[in-house]
């Protein structure tokens, strides 16, 4: 273990926006250093979510990840030999974590031409409370729900 916490290194907000958010989701879009890759996938697809909503695709891109962020979710717990699904609220660092991967993931996972494609189509479907990325909130949340009787062990 360490003795101190990991130094977070800053991030450079994108040429585009001027927006930290923007890189971070980049950089987890992005594959085998090619950012710039990366960055044009990301561009294009607010680009096509603008076409299809007829509306400010980086707005409509804010909404999708607030639409998947979760709230809560449930941890492993060990007590005495059973292991139970303890319901936990989710730090702040870690809601944005989760929204990203599962924007990227299930985009990743969807037909379509090009991942600008994929990524537009998860976009416009997490912003307005569909598609596999917002489904995968709503079962995290239903996991939550379910095991609320546990929510006593927690830590």
């Amino acid at each position: 273990m360490r003795k101190a916490q990991a130094k977070k290194l800053p991030l450079a907000p994108d040429p585009k926006f001027n927006d930290k958010l923007v890189t971070r989701f980049v950089n987890n879009l992005m594959w085998e250093g090619k950012k710039s890759g990366a960055f044009n996938i990301f561009y294009d697809a607010l680009d096509k979510v603008a076409k299809q909503t007829n509306e400010d695709g980086y707005e409509v891109w804010k909404r999708a990840l607030a639409n998947v962020t979760p709230a809560v979710e449930v941890r492993s717990r060990r007590i005495g030999g059973a292991t139970f699904q303890i319901p936990a609220e989710v730090r702040q660092d870690r809601k944005i974590s989760l929204c990203i991967k599962w924007l990227i993931r299930y985009s990743r996972e969807r037909n379509g031409r090009s991942m600008a494609d994929k990524l537009a189509g998860e976009i416009v479907a997490a912003s307005k409370g569909e598609g596999a990325a917002f489904k995968k909130k709503e079962d995290t949340h239903r996991m939550a729900e379910a095991n609320k009787a546990f929510a006593h062990f927690r830590v």
